[in-house]
């Protein structure tokens, strides 16, 4: 129970690697705010997490700023506090990079960089009181350059460079702010598979561990880590969560 009566707030904690992040969080005695925009799935995972820990969900779109501050506001007139912060939501589409517009820019960095940059801010005097942890979320996308995704590798690289400055002016306050960089087997990509085998054993044999992450067992305990006491003297640090597959440069 490392975090036990610690409150988090997950965004895009109703999928993938955010419920399997809500699952692990609400296990070791989190309190867990799940902030989606499908509420067939969050109330799901709400279901889950209340067997373990009781939980707030929030259905708002965090591109509207005012839409955050809302959240916050009414996680601490609940819980009280807030203690950690994991900024997951994004959307993107791929397309090669000349056929890159503004309406793919707009919505990569409105559903990640944005909401990330907002609630980062929103979340400060909360985490100040708690010497609280932010976990933010970057990609090989990024890292990599991987092609068709311009807009994405933009905004999770962008991610990186609040997340590093974040850390050095909030270490006097306490705060941890780390970044996970992860490859894991969500619904999404089992849909992709289930499609393009050949080309799903192609990525797979390029992992030196020769398997995608479980998002509740690899991503997840990754980031029950990262919020807890046991990572206290890390920040400004991304952790490549992908089997070896990408080399941090």
């Amino acid at each position: 129970m490392k975090l036990e009566g610690k409150v988090a707030i997950v965004t895009g904690g109703a999928g993938g690697i955010g419920h399997g992040m809500s699952l692990a969080l609400a296990k070791e005695g989190a309190h867990v705010v799940i902030v989606d925009v499908n509420e067939e799935n969050g109330q799901k995972v709400l279901e889950e997490v209340n067997q373990l820990k009781e939980g707030l969900l929030f259905i708002k779109d965090i591109s509207v700023r005012e839409n955050i501050e809302s959240i916050v506001n009414d996680t601490v007139k609940h819980f009280g506090k807030i203690d950690i912060l994991i900024n997951n939501a994004h959307a993107s589409r791929n397309v090669p990079f000349i056929e890159t517009t503004m309406e793919h820019l707009d919505l990569s960095f409105g559903t990640g960089f944005y909401p990330t940059f907002h609630f980062m801010q929103a979340c400060y005097p909360e985490l100040k009181k708690t010497k609280g942890k932010v976990i933010n979320f970057a990609s090989g996308a990024g890292l990599e350059g991987q092609v068709t995704q311009a807009s994405y590798a933009a905004a999770k690289e962008a991610i990186r460079a609040i997340s590093r400055v974040a850390a050095n002016e909030w270490g006097v306050d306490g705060i941890n702010v780390n970044v996970i960089s992860p490859i894991a087997l969500t619904p999404g990509m089992e849909h992709w598979r289930a499609h393009n085998e050949e080309a799903y054993d192609q990525m797979v044999e390029k992992i030196p561990l020769r398997r995608l992450g479980d998002p509740e067992q690899d991503i997840g305990r990754t980031a029950v880590f990262l919020a807890s006491a046991d990572s206290d003297y890390i920040t400004g640090q991304t952790i490549m969560v992908d089997g070896g597959s990408v080399k941090l440069r």
